[in-house]
């Protein structure tokens, strides 16, 4: 929003800061994946969610989509948490390595997302997805987009 001339969106880390005390809605992904933002640094955040059955495979695994966008979505708040009011992201590319796989019973989880760089139009960041036992299950690098 612009109130002449001047953005009046929050710094990405005070909306994430709203969103984790609950002065904000989640977005839309947090309520479908069921996630909350338990950890919160400028450029790190982690984020918690516990697998549904909804998400099984027919083989009983929970399906590999589920901690990419997990991943991705670590990945890209944990960007979102060093931008500046009125500045946002777009994934240009996410790479997925399953290290483990997931079931039910692998919950909670635990996803870590810390930005490496953080250029004037590109940032690079990077994810790893822990289960209730603190094994490495899923680690991700991402670039993205500033705008």
């Amino acid at each position: 929003m612009l109130v002449d001339g001047l953005s009046t969106a929050p710094h990405g880390l005070s909306l994430l800061q709203a969103i984790r005390t609950g002065r904000s809605a989640r977005p839309p992904v947090a309520e479908t994946f069921d996630f909350a933002i338990v950890e919160l640094e400028p450029g790190r955040i982690v984020i918690e969610t516990t697998p549904p059955a909804t998400m099984l495979n027919p083989d009983g695994a929970i399906t590999g989509g589920y901690p990419a966008t997990m991943l991705d979505s670590a990945c890209g708040l944990a960007l979102q948490s060093s931008l500046a009011a009125g500045q946002s992201y777009k994934t240009l590319e996410l790479k997925v390595a399953f290290h483990r796989g997931l079931s039910v019973e692998s919950g909670p989880l635990r996803t870590t997302g810390e930005t490496v760089s953080h250029g004037r139009r590109v940032a690079f960041t990077r994810g790893e997805l822990h289960d209730r036992n603190g094994r490495l299950c899923a680690s991700a690098t991402s670039t993205l987009l500033v705008l």
